[in-house]
C-alpha cells in the first residue's frame, strides 16, 4: 500500500474527502516526525510505538576498494509494533 491508497483508505473508512484525509495524513506524518526530532517516543497504544535509537560509530568497508571507513554514530528512526497489531498480524491467513 502506498501513500495514495492509504489515503483513499483514511477517507472511506472515516467517510470524508481524499483532501481531507491528505491534510491528516500530512499532520500525522508531520507530527510523528517533530517528536522523533526531538527525541520523543510516540506511543498509539494497541499500534505501537515510533522510537528514536542510537546507532553506535563502527568501522565499515568500502564495497568497491575494501578500504576501511569510519562510520559516525547516529540516531535513526524505528518503529515497535504493538501487542494489538502483531496479533492482528499473525492471525491473518
Amino acid at each position: 500500500m502506498n501513500k495514495t491508497q492509504l489515503i483513499d483508505a483514511i477517507a472511506q473508512k472515516a467517510g470524508i474527502r481524499k483532501t481531507d484525509a491528505t491534510k491528516a495524513l500530512n499532520g500525522l506524518i508531520e507530527a510523528v516526525t517533530k517528536a522523533l526530532r526531538k527525541g520523543e517516543t510516540v506511543a498509539l497504544v494497541g499500534f505501537g510505538s515510533f522510537v528514536v535509537r542510537k546507532r553506535a560509530a563502527r568501522t565499515g568497508r568500502n564495497p568497491k576498494t575494501g578500504e576501511p571507513l569510519k562510520i559516525d554514530a547516529t540516531r535513526v528512526p524505528s518503529f515497535r509494533a504493538g501487542k494489538a497489531l502483531k496479533d492482528a498480524v499473525r492471525d491473518a491467513k
